[in-house]
Parts: structure tokens; sequence; C-alpha cells
């Protein structure tokens, strides 16, 4: 299917069957979450923290994203394939067409950018371009650093507000879907309640979205340095790894003892 195939069918499962979503960013992950059933595979710009090292998103440059896409989609996965639009690559609408073009051509089916109002021109007109947009509101990653940090939001009516006007904004704009970051429950489900396309919850509690996403490495517990309050994990791979370089390195240096 092409892209907008793909994200037609995630739109069309709005009050439906719940979207299941993943980050990925390599070639054999993406092919493992993919034969495992995922719905969505997100390139998402956290690979700053869990992949490079960076202390938040910040950092991410296009390069970077452009790398990670492009291995994931020789995976040639039936999942669509989201790419997150990084930082200051999206300031403008041209700024955002011509950065979203790329990933496109890297292999994204899909974008996805943070904000709602300030958005909604720029999510037209990637639209009107052809190019399926995924929103992203409440907690904003890119913003964590003039926010002083990850601050869960709808907290205040103005915030509960803000967040029904960003979501409607970005539907009407013409976006197949919408991740929700961070958000008050309740707050979350109105959301949900009040727009027409899929909302996507992390961090907003189980049942309050259409569907969810989860980071790969909180999944399978690849990165235990930091792990969100409301990951789940649902395996150690950090201790798995962590077991078979033992286990190599004491075969190597009993092997060589022998001579």
């Amino acid at each position: 299917m092409t892209g907008s195939e793909k994200s037609s069918a995630i739109l069309a499962r709005k009050g439906g069957r719940p979207i299941a979503a993943i980050t990925a960013y390599d070639y054999p992950t993406a092919r493992l979450l993919d034969e495992g059933g995922a719905d969505v595979l997100l390139v998402g710009d956290s690979l700053g923290m869990v992949v490079l090292g960076f202390p938040d998103t910040t950092h991410v440059t296009l390069e970077h994203m452009l790398h990670h896409l492009a291995a994931v989609a020789r995976a040639k996965p039936a999942a669509l394939i989201v790419g997150d639009l990084p930082i200051h690559t999206y300031d403008t609408p041209e700024q955002a067409l011509a950065t979203s073009r790329a990933l496109v051509a890297a292999g994204a089916d899909a974008v996805k950018l943070e904000g709602g109002v300030s958005q909604a021109e720029t999510i037209r007109t990637l639209v009107a371009a052809g190019i399926p947009v995924c929103g992203h509101l409440g907690m904003l990653p890119q913003s964590v650093l003039e926010e002083g940090g990850y601050k869960k939001k709808g907290k205040t009516p103005a915030q509960r507000e803000a967040l029904l006007a960003d979501a409607r904004a970005v539907a009407a704009a013409g976006a197949f879907a919408t991740v929700l970051e961070s958000v008050v429950p309740a707050v979350a489900s109105e959301v949900t309640a009040a727009v027409s396309i899929p909302t996507i919850g992390i961090g907003c509690g189980e049942t309050t979205c259409d569907g969810e996403v989860t980071v790969v490495s909180d999944l399978v517990g690849s990165y235990p340095w930091f792990v969100p309050p409301f990951a789940r994990v649902e395996a150690d791979v950090a201790g798995e790894i962590r077991k078979a370089t033992r286990a190599y390195i004491d075969r190597v240096h009993s092997s060589s003892s022998d001579h």
C-alpha cells in the first residue's frame, strides 16, 4: 500500500480496534516489530536519547532522522512508517514541505510534527502536497528547554481548552491522527471524543485514546538507565545482553588460559 492508503487505514480505525504504535530506529528492530504485528512504526526523534545518547530531542538533526528512517524503511514493513520532523526543520510551511519531502524520499509513509493551532497552516500545506501528517499535542519534547522540563498537560482549565482547540485545529487541517503525550487521562478522553481523527496516547492512561505509542527500548527493557513511570516493560533485553556478554567473556578468557 502507498503511504496515503496506509494512513487512511489508520484514520479509519477511529473508535474501532485500538492502534498499536512502536518506535523503531534500525532495520532488524523494524523487521521484528513488523513481524509482531505493529500498526505503526514511528521513527521518532526520541532516538536522540535512546540511540544517540543526547539529553533530549533538541540535538537531533535532519541528517540523523534520514539515516535511521532509511534503515527502518529497508525492512519494507507492512506497518505505516511515520518520521518525525526534527526541531527547527519546520519553522515555516515551506521549510516543513522541503523537510517532509526529504523524509518521504528516505522511506517515510507519513510525517509527524509538534504543535496544534500554530501548525495548522503547515499541516494544510503538507496534506495539499500529498504528504500524510500526524500531529503531536500535549507535552512537546522539542519544547522541553523552554518549559524547563517534561510536564503533564491538561491540569488547568486553560490547558484543557488549549488542548481541545489544538486537537480540533490539527484535525481540521487534515491530519490523519495525532499523538497525545502526558495529558491528564480525563482530558485525553475528552480530546479523543472531540475529534474525528484517532488519538494515539503515551503517558495518558489506558483506554483514554484510540491507540497507544511506546518507545521500543521501554517496551523491551534495552535502556535501563531511565524508564518513564508510565512505561510497561515487557522484557529485559539489557539483562540478556549483560548475561550474554559475561558468558562470551568467560568463554574467551577460559579458552585463552589453556595456551
